[in-house]
């Protein structure tokens, strides 16, 4: 009986003894040599534990002491995975003192599971400035702020550069002044509506007869209208100047073009109306009617269809507006190199003004 309890025993403190090698505290300064009086310095406490594992620190509260002397400033910490299915938990304490010591940093208390253990107990040691009191005269009291000698070599490139700023402001306004000046020059193509010339032709036909000049006693004026008329037509119809020719000048530029229209009915009349111009020939009624619809017959057989009925009006610069607006693209592109160089001047003055302060 007494074998078998002992046994019992063994097992049990073997059990006990496997399960506390599970949980392990570490407890750790950075600052082993110590710190200067108000340094910071960091304590880590990591507890290796099985994932899961309930682990309960201390109630630690920043700006609070963690042992007299030491005061605790800031708390942070992190959970790394470990091996063989443990994790290691870690607590990260920022703390400082003000007053130089020795301070013992006891062990920390960790619950795992409900049981406690503990960590490794540490000190912290605070020093202080030496300070040579053997010669007290050579303590000397915070010097005021003095004032840094004014170097010319340190500012004459700063205030060169100022200048060339202004000089080049005073250019920039005067091209400015320049552009404004000279009024930019609009060109704008216009589309016009275009008569062609069997349509003007027969406009004024169309007048002559509203006038009645055919039964008119001023003979003279009805065949001048009319010949002009069709000599205008001509002239843009067929492209040859017969404003200023003569009846047989006319006919025989009609036929060098090729169109033999009408060329019997169109002499007759221009004929006839040279003897009414010049030789005070009389003409019948009937006559004025019968030219008057040969004149209308020629311009109808003879016009062209399907031109187009508008026209491109695309206005043509003098040499002054060419030069005018090629003054103004150059006023234009000096203007913004100077604003490019001003703001990399003004950059750089300001730069190395601060910099000399």
């Amino acid at each position: 009986m007494r074998r078998n309890l002992l046994i019992i025993s063994l097992l049990a403190a073997i059990s006990m003894s496997t399960h506390a090698q599970g949980v392990s505290v570490e407890q750790k300064i950075d600052s082993v040599n110590g710190i200067f009086i108000g340094q910071q310095a960091h304590m880590t406490v990591d507890v290796t534990a099985d994932k899961g594992a309930k682990v309960t620190f201390p109630d630690w509260k920043p700006l609070t002491y963690l042992v007299p002397g030491v005061e605790l400033l800031a708390i942070d910490g992190d959970t790394v995975d470990a091996d063989n299915g443990q994790q290691t938990i870690r607590r990260r304490l920022t703390i400082t003192s003000f007053d130089e010591n020795l301070y013992p940093l006891p062990p920390v208390e960790v619950k795992v599971g409900g049981k406690a253990y503990q960590g490794n107990q540490l000190a912290l040691k605070v020093v202080t400035v030496d300070v040579d009191t053997v010669h007290p005269n050579q303590f000397y009291p915070p010097k005021d702020v003095q004032n840094n000698p004014f170097l010319w070599s340190e500012w004459r490139t700063p205030f060169l550069l100022s200048l060339l700023f202004v000089a080049l402001l005073g250019i920039a306004l005067w091209l400015y002044l320049r552009l404004k000046a000279n009024k930019p020059i609009i060109t704008s193509i216009r589309i016009i509506k275009k008569i062609l010339p069997h349509q003007r032709a027969m406009k004024a036909i169309d007048e002559i007869k509203a006038e009645h000049m055919t039964s008119s006693e001023d003979q003279k004026e009805y065949y001048t209208r009319l010949t002009d008329t069709l000599r205008q037509y001509i002239r843009e119809r067929f492209g040859f100047n017969a404003m200023e020719m003569t009846t047989s000048e006319i006919i025989y530029n009609l036929q060098e073009s090729g169109d033999s229209t009408m060329i019997a009915e169109l002499k007759d009349l221009f004929e006839t109306a040279d003897l009414v111009k010049f030789a005070k020939y009389s003409t019948l009624m009937s006559e004025n009617d019968m030219n008057l619809v040969n004149a209308v017959n020629f311009i109808d057989l003879t016009k062209l269809e399907g031109q187009p009925t508008e026209e491109r009006i695309v206005p043509q610069l003098t040499e002054g507006d060419k030069k005018t607006r090629k003054n103004r693209i150059t006023i234009k592109a000096l203007l913004w190199t100077i604003a490019v160089v001003e703001t990399a001047l003004l950059v750089y003055v300001l730069y190395s003004v601060m910099q000399l302060m």
